[in-house]
């Protein structure tokens, strides 16, 4: 079980940050042939990531999975570390099967967004949490009474 942090904490914010969000949507259910395999390039991804982090730049990462769309919000150091593992070979090879199986048949979507964060124009806070979100990326520090509210912590 995850350790939970009683009280009030916000995000260490000591660098810039790139926010990350991909997912696929299944649009066509009875296509399991076309979206299985699209689907199952996934976990190899993740595994590698989380075990090369210090490595290829990847901080974190939540997944949240729906009815239809998965999303997964991911943290990276730096757009360069984003930017390289767009071209790893398991990235790559991703891709290509996708567009094999699926190309613009709609079986399934997929779908991305960036975000580049700069230092001081990110705040957060979490009550009674573990270690979650931008607090699992970049780490976490108590709220003390001169970064009590948003405003605060977007000024600090």
């Amino acid at each position: 079980m995850k350790k939970i942090f009683k009280g009030r904490y916000t995000s260490v914010q000591e660098d810039d940050i790139v926010v990350f969000i991909i997912g696929m949507r299944i649009n066509k259910w009875w296509a399991i042939h076309k979206w299985l395999p699209v689907f199952k390039t996934m976990p190899p991804m993740i595994r590698e990531l989380y075990t090369n982090k210090e490595t290829l730049g990847f901080l974190s990462m939540e997944t949240y999975f729906g009815l239809r769309t998965t999303l997964m919000l991911q943290y990276w150091r730096s757009t360069d570390d984003l930017l390289s593992y767009a071209k790893d070979q398991k990235h790559l090879t991703a891709w290509k099967n996708f567009n094999k199986k699926v190309g613009n048949n709609g079986a399934a979507g997929i779908y991305h967004e960036t975000y580049i964060v700069p230092k001081g124009s990110y705040e957060s806070v979490y009550g009674n949490m573990p270690l979650y979100g931008l607090a699992g990326a970049l780490g976490n520090k108590p709220i003390t009474p001169v970064i009590n509210s948003a405003r605060k912590r977007l000024k600090a």
